[in-house]
């Protein structure tokens, strides 16, 4: 029976364990033994690890890594580590099928339980369920397969810095980089059981005003950021509105000052702009940059003949810089008929062209030779709360997606070995 008692005990184990992200929470995370926890689980069937370690320091020095992840440092990455796992020999990669699945979560830690079928915890989606139904799925694929763990490898990524916004940087990308992929890589998010062939990225902008603020008895002699930085999200959000792309647009955070009776010049707002390819990136960014110029002579318009902002509307340009936070990562956007349809044998639908993708970790497994990747999961990211307060996930589904990581396994392994030719044959 996928997904059985012995799992929803390790789940619970998982989901006690806090491993939110510490890019959103000053709590100290237990990743490492998060991670040791699932190995032991691994290693029950068969799994050797292969690496339990955190990156190299030089991953932060890289252009795409977001700035957060640069400030935080190397003493952030000793408590940020990575976890690899094989089943069976070193293999080839066309003998490979590959795992990703991230056990950092969010924060905003969730009371954690198992009632009427129903886990609860911060991560029971998003995606320590996930990972451990996939340990659930692997473990009837060897029991149904012999081939599994002889002729075909399984690799497994239990990996940090998926949230945060560290965007796998430091997680998913060196594994992926030192070639820990397969034939076909799976990204366990929840997708409802559809697999995604796509992976959106975002870059994040920040807009900053730095003036000279003043006093309330005389607002006219300073820079007032927080009508500048206001009128600013406003024009934004009107010019900026992708309703041509696939992106979205999200107008984030704006921060001056929180006082009534002061005139605060300097402040900052944050952008977020998700993209599909590279070439609606830098559409993205050329558009930014050009309705920033556009509201600040609109800006200047409007205020030059006012009492109190006259002198903002004159700083203007001089005081208004847009600094990048994030911003060159890839896309994924692939398809493979034969990779394909071995996922639809399994029992996983095609996720709709026509439906946006969204954005994890399975961007770094974009154009890779003779390999397939897609994100696939149980459960949905909005129905089941994954972000948000009341976050689960029900049994049923995690025993639905162990049953197909099972049955993509076998029918992966059957190609391998010729026996579903055999099988045709016979017939």
């Amino acid at each position: 029976m996928p997904f059985t008692d012995d799992d929803c005990e390790l789940l619970l184990d998982l989901l006690a364990t806090p491993t939110v992200n510490p890019l959103e929470t000053s709590e100290p995370p237990r990743l490492w033994q998060a991670q040791r926890t699932y190995a032991r689980a691994a290693e029950g069937l068969g799994f050797q690890v292969l690496q339990h370690a955190p990156p190299p320091a030089d991953v932060l020095d890289r252009a795409d890594v977001p700035a957060a992840v640069r400030r935080a440092g190397p003493d952030f990455l000793a408590e940020q580590p990575s976890l690899l796992l094989r089943l069976g020999p070193e293999l080839p990669r066309s003998a490979t099928v590959m795992f990703n699945v991230h056990l950092d979560t969010v924060a905003g830690l969730e009371p954690v339980g198992l009632r009427d079928g129903r886990f609860t915890g911060r991560g029971a989606i998003d995606a320590k369920g996930p990972a451990v139904a996939l340990l659930s799925g692997i473990r009837a694929a060897v029991e149904a397969e012999t081939a599994l763990g002889q002729d075909v490898s399984v690799l497994v990524q239990a990996v940090a810095g998926e949230e945060g916004g560290a965007m796998g940087t430091f997680g998913t990308r060196p594994l992926v980089e030192q070639g820990h992929v397969g034939r076909i890589n799976i990204c366990c998010e929840p997708t409802g059981l559809r697999y995604l062939p796509r992976s959106t990225a975002s870059m994040t902008a920040r807009l900053l005003v730095d003036g000279r603020g003043a006093i309330d008895d005389a607002p006219d002699s300073g820079d007032n950021a927080t009508v500048l930085l206001g009128f600013l999200a406003q024009h934004l959000a009107t010019r900026l509105d992708p309703a041509d792309r696939p992106g979205r647009l999200c107008v984030g955070g704006l921060r001056t000052g929180d006082r009534h009776n002061r005139v605060y010049g300097s402040g900052e707002l944050q952008l977020n702009l998700s993209y599909a390819d590279a070439r609606e990136a830098a559409a993205a960014e050329a558009a930014l940059n050009a309705e920033i110029d556009r509201g600040l002579r609109h800006f200047r318009e409007l205020f030059a003949g006012t009492r109190e902002f006259a002198r903002t509307a004159l700083d203007a340009p001089a005081i208004t810089r847009v600094e990048w936070l994030k911003r060159g990562l890839p896309c994924l956007n692939g398809t493979d008929p034969w990779a394909e349809a071995l996922l639809s044998g399994a029992g996983a639908a095609r996720w709709p062209d026509d439906e946006p993708a969204f954005t994890c970790d399975a961007i770094w497994l974009h154009d890779l030779a003779e390999s397939f990747t897609a994100v696939l999961g149980p459960g949905r990211l909005d129905a089941n709360q994954a972000h948000a307060e009341g976050e689960y996930a029900d049994r049923t589904e995690l025993a639905e997606f162990a049953s197909v990581v099972s049955a993509l396994l076998t029918g992966f392994a059957q190609h391998r070995t010729g026996k579903e030719h055999r099988v045709e044959s016979a017939t």
